[in-house]
């Protein structure tokens, strides 16, 4: 077992207590025993104010290898998340995710947060992962957005 991975998840725990953007939440699993999987995080990205995303509360899950930060984390959304860029499974299709392109290991769990709310209401037509998500997208402004936001009522915040 590596022990890298898990020394720059702790930095980057401690990091992230000091200082996140606001509304954000990510954090390592705890499990039932109550020891904490560093392995696997919890996290919540906001809306963006002034978008169709707004008000809503997405629940993330960063799933982190023993080749971190050689390798990105999968990320994914609730399973049937919509939007053009997260597969049916949840799965966040974003350079910055992607080995073979835009990762690099300097990258951060806050940049990869704030990479995917940037995502949300900036979709990407040139790398869709959902077919329903991206034909309304190009193809039915209205209807996109109307799905946008009755999406984000469905993830209110968690008091």
């Amino acid at each position: 077992m590596s022990g890298i991975a898990r020394g720059r998840l702790a930095e980057e725990r401690k990091s992230w207590r000091k200082n996140h953007p606001h509304g954000f939440v990510a954090k390592p699993e705890t499990l039932p025993d109550g020891t904490v999987n560093l392995m696997v995080w919890h996290c919540t990205i906001p809306g963006k104010t002034g978008t169709d995303w707004e008000g809503g509360y997405f629940p993330l899950t960063m799933h982190f290898s023993e080749d971190y930060p050689s390798k990105p984390p999968k990320c994914k959304f609730p399973q049937g998340f919509f939007h053009p860029n997260v597969y049916p499974s949840g799965t966040v299709c974003l350079s910055i995710l992607n080995e073979d392109s835009g990762w690099r290991p300097a990258i951060t769990v806050k940049q990869i947060l704030v990479g995917i709310q940037d995502l949300l209401d900036q979709p990407n037509p040139a790398d869709p992962a959902q077919t329903e998500g991206y034909h309304l997208f190009i193809q039915d402004a209205t209807e996109y957005k109307r799905r946008v936001r009755q999406q984000a009522k469905q993830y209110p915040p968690l008091v």
